[in-house]
């Protein structure tokens, strides 16, 4: 029996959305691209060397893990 009590997990359909996007126009990619890259620069304006740190550091995980992923035969 199911209790009523108990809460529904939260769900923010934020990545199946961009994925539908993306599978109907290429473009959607560049254009959040573009979205990422202004908002790094506003960043570095707004806040200085900080935010330009705090960015290479996010991106350090990424860019290790997609030149693990090309370097696989």
């Amino acid at each position: 029996m199911h209790s009523t009590l108990t809460p529904k997990p939260v769900t923010i359909p934020v990545l199946g959305h961009i994925a539908r996007d993306i599978g109907r126009d290429i473009s959607v990619v560049f254009y959040l691209l573009v979205i990422a890259v202004t908002a790094v620069v506003l960043a570095v304006q707004s806040f200085g060397l900080a935010a330009l740190v705090l960015t290479a550091l996010a991106a350090v995980p990424v860019i290790f893990v997609l030149l693990i992923w090309v370097t696989l035969p």
